[in-house]
């Protein structure tokens, strides 16, 4: 990740695409099963079988139980750098993608699971996609998944590389900078809830995961 990057998505705006639409209206009909089958391998589609029954066994859940459950699953997918996967320096790829190749960055799995937790009923306003200095082991930008029960209380934090759900407060080895979701971005100098901001929406690499969103299922050859 780039400043070229955050400058950008300081500028992230609403996207209609991402308020009017969830995964759960997208995928598993059978044309995405053929093409993730033919694509990606009959394990790639496993995997997006599995997807298919974690967030229709999510829904009747408490919301403690859907975020273990999707951040564990996601979890398991291999972390690689998007230079060695995609061969691009920033790549965010669709659950399909991240889950057909099994690995992406730390974007595919905050991604990914932002979602599927959206899929499963969780109200997208408790859910923002959160851009942090990682400490530990070395410092990198990061992005994770925060949840906010309330407005304005410390979130949970989903996290690929401390694998445990805790709230923002104990993850002193993470520096919030700013967190976004398909309602807006949030400066995020502490834990909480951050000053909203507004902007044009140029954020490139938030269009075009959502456009390939609007696509997954159709007809391809």
């Amino acid at each position: 990740m780039h400043i070229i990057k955050i400058l950008m998505i300081l500028m992230l705006s609403l996207h209609p695409f991402a308020l009017r639409k969830t995964f759960s209206d997208l995928l598993f009909s059978e044309q995405l099963l053929t093409d993730v089958k033919r694509h990606y391998g009959a394990r790639a589609h496993d995997r997006v079988k599995q997807w298919e029954r974690l967030i229709s066994n999510n829904k009747p859940l408490s919301v403690e139980d859907k975020l273990h459950n999707v951040n564990n699953f996601f979890n398991r997918v291999n972390f690689v750098h998007d230079i060695n996967h995609w061969g691009q320096r920033d790549y965010w790829a669709t659950p399909i993608e991240f889950l057909g190749t099994n690995a992406g960055d730390c974007e595919d799995f905050t991604i990914a699971k932002y979602f599927t937790l959206i899929s499963s009923g969780v109200p997208k306003e408790k859910l923002r996609l959160m851009y942090v200095t990682a400490t530990r082991p070395t410092r990198q930008a990061h992005m994770v998944l925060a949840y906010y029960e309330q407005a304005n209380s410390i979130p949970l934090v989903l996290d690929n590389i401390n694998k445990r759900i805790l709230p923002a407060s104990k993850r002193t080895d993470l520096i919030p900078v700013y967190s976004f979701n398909g309602e807006g971005l949030w400066l995020a100098k502490s834990v909480g809830q951050g000053r909203k901001m507004r902007g044009n929406n140029n954020n490139k690499l938030w269009e075009d995961l959502n456009k390939r969103m609007s696509e997954l299922g159709k007809s391809s050859d």
